[in-house]
């Protein structure tokens, strides 16, 4: 097991725990005391995610857990380089001073980054990403995070870790072997054959997520809509929290709301057009930074 602790002051512009993994961007870390999305913000909890094997050193999923007590970072693994891991993850190694610095003056984002100082975007691994938000549709975070976690408990491996069970997000190939109604029963509904088939075109080798990695963004996000289920959206947030799109916009229930009572000059009717004009609103290069930090004001401060 390899243990270790850092300042969250030594982290250019700060870093929340509990912000960065309860603002609706991963579905694929969870607490250990399972009260994620519950609001509950007693004590220092662990938050726990289990690498998928194809991304270990061990060929065999591997569990990092982080917890933020007293003004430091802590975290147990039983991968190799698990800090390494840990930035990767969690974008630690981004300067989140000069992000708020390059984003154009505004007021809504400037109270978002304010409230919610020291969050930061997530790094998932793809395909876990990919189906999260799959599973996301018309659906409210804590429901999302509750059927991601189905999918693991029923489908995944179990890796035992200090003393504990953890259970992996499913490969591919174990995900497509899953029946629609199997799925249907995990309260997936009609999102269940969109899983089912977007799993068997990853294990079958027809598509990858990642092979949107590397193209320019527009032609990435439309790569990703070969999968099942995935719409321009989807695959704006597999972008933004998986492939490091950080431009990406996912133009989802709140940032429309924002868009229409906000920014009424960006609305262009349609997605890629709108898309387009609410990126350069929140400045471009970072502005995937500035939409999560809107969408997660809007969506816990009633504003």
């Amino acid at each position: 097991m390899e243990t270790g602790s850092r300042p969250t002051a030594a982290f250019d512009g700060g870093f929340d725990l509990a912000e960065t993994l309860e603002s609706g961007q991963s579905y694929l870390w969870r607490r250990a005391d399972d009260r994620m999305y519950e609001n509950a913000t007693d004590g220092s909890p662990w938050y726990y995610t289990v690498l998928p094997a194809t991304e270990t050193e061990t060929n065999e999923p591997e569990v990092i857990r982080a917890r933020q007590r007293d003004g430091r970072l802590e975290w147990a693994s039983s991968t190799p380089n698990a800090y390494d891991r840990l930035a990767e993850l969690l974008r630690l190694e981004d300067d989140l001073e000069a992000i708020i610095d390059a984003t154009p003056e505004d007021p809504l984002v400037s109270r978002a980054y304010e409230a919610h100082r020291g969050m930061r975007l997530v790094r998932d691994p793809p395909f876990g990403c990919l189906v999260s938000f799959i599973c996301s549709a018309q659906m409210r975070v804590g429901r999302i995070h509750g059927m991601v976690t189905a999918l693991a408990e029923t489908y995944g491996d179990t890796v035992r870790f200090d003393g504990a069970e953890y259970a992996a997000f499913p490969t591919p190939r174990q995900l497509a072997a899953a029946s629609e109604p199997e799925l249907r029963d995990l309260s997936l509904g009609y999102r269940a054959p969109y899983v089912e088939r977007t799993a068997g075109m990853v294990a079958g080798g027809e598509a990858h997520p990642e092979d949107a990695a590397g193209l320019e963004y527009e032609a990435a996000r439309e790569s990703l809509t070969r999968f099942v289920g995935v719409g321009e959206k989807v695959a704006d947030c597999v972008l933004l929290f998986s492939l490091g799109y950080l431009e990406a916009v996912p133009l989802d229930t709140w940032i429309r709301t924002a868009i229409e009572e906000h920014y009424p000059d960006c609305e262009r009717g349609n997605y890629a057009e709108t898309s387009r004009a609410i990126r350069g609103q929140f400045g471009g290069q970072y502005a995937g930074y500035a939409q999560t930090y809107v969408f997660h004001h809007l969506r816990t401060d009633g504003e």
